[in-house]
């Protein structure tokens, strides 16, 4: 019984090494988003110019000329601007090859579980993907790094975040819980600006900011960290306010059964991400 037990817990052992060969990184970034459902593939929205109807955003209309108009005059004529834009549903497709039912009943590890969860991983990180390539893509706030790349020495990771704040304040959105979506390169050099660089020249700055080497927030903004962000691209969103994602269909996974061969397994999710309020993010580039 000893040496049966022993064996079982060398399986167990060898077992555990194969299935984390890869580390499993969370896909978030939709959960920044407000999620909404679509019964049709094309998606028709509306985006207004923004701003409140009294500023300079409004054709030939300024704040005096509201604010002074005469009594008896006509007022001057002021009118919300909205423009129709389509979006289409994307529809994200992926299947196993066949597991033979000799395998699924004796193969140690479980490969078919471990193939579902992995193939279902795989859709949400082309989902995840899309989302940080789509709100980057067409980011209407958008600036370089103050001082070029935030690996150079005169670089101040900083000061390109508050004036990307700045920015989406400026167009009247509410910055007091903005995300900051990054890649790890940027995570690793603004980790290294706050400790080796304002945290030198700031008594307890560095030890305030980091907790256990890992930058939480800062300026009141929430650090997200992905290699799905693109490198060099550092993107500050207001949460479930910049962007929607609409779901066509939630992610759903099926097996189809040959009888006496196997079963494979499809998995799929349809949906688009629409950059509702373009103005409530700001894009820093070549950082």
């Amino acid at each position: 019984m000893a040496d049966t037990l022993g064996q079982a817990d060398l399986r167990g052992l060898n077992v555990d090494k194969l299935v984390k060969g890869f580390a499993d990184e969370p896909f978030i970034f939709k959960n920044f988003l407000t999620k909404t459902s679509t019964n049709a593939r094309e998606i028709r929205w509306f985006s207004k110019a923004g701003g409140v109807l009294n500023s300079t955003n409004t054709t030939g209309i300024t704040k005096s000329q509201i604010a002074g108009v005469a009594f008896g005059a006509l007022p001057p004529v002021v009118e919300e601007s909205v423009t129709r834009k389509t979006s289409y549903v994307r529809h994200y497709f992926v299947e196993s090859p066949w597991f033979t039912y000799a395998d699924i009943k004796d193969s140690d590890p479980d490969m078919l579980a471990q193939n579902i969860k992995q193939l279902t991983r795989s859709v949400q990180n082309q989902i995840d993907y899309r989302i940080f390539d789509a709100l980057s893509g067409t980011c209407l706030l958008s600036g370089s790094a103050a001082g070029a790349s935030w690996s150079s020495a005169t670089a101040n990771p900083v000061r390109d975040l508050l004036s990307g704040s700045t920015q989406i304040e400026k167009n009247s959105y509410n910055t007091s819980n903005l995300v900051v979506f990054m890649h790890p390169q940027q995570k690793q050099e603004l980790l290294d600006y706050v400790i080796n660089t304002a945290g030198a020249s700031i008594t307890g700055f560095a030890t305030e900011k980091v907790k256990d080497g890992t930058i939480v927030s800062i300026l009141g903004q929430r650090i997200v960290v992905s290699n799905n962000a693109t490198e060099g691209l550092v993107l500050q969103i207001v949460p479930q306010q910049a962007a929607t994602w609409k779901s066509f269909t939630p992610i759903t996974a099926v097996t189809k059964a040959e009888p006496g061969i196997g079963v494979k397994v499809r998995i799929w999710e349809d949906g688009e991400v629409i950059f509702t309020d373009p103005n409530a993010a700001f894009l820093t580039k070549g950082c």
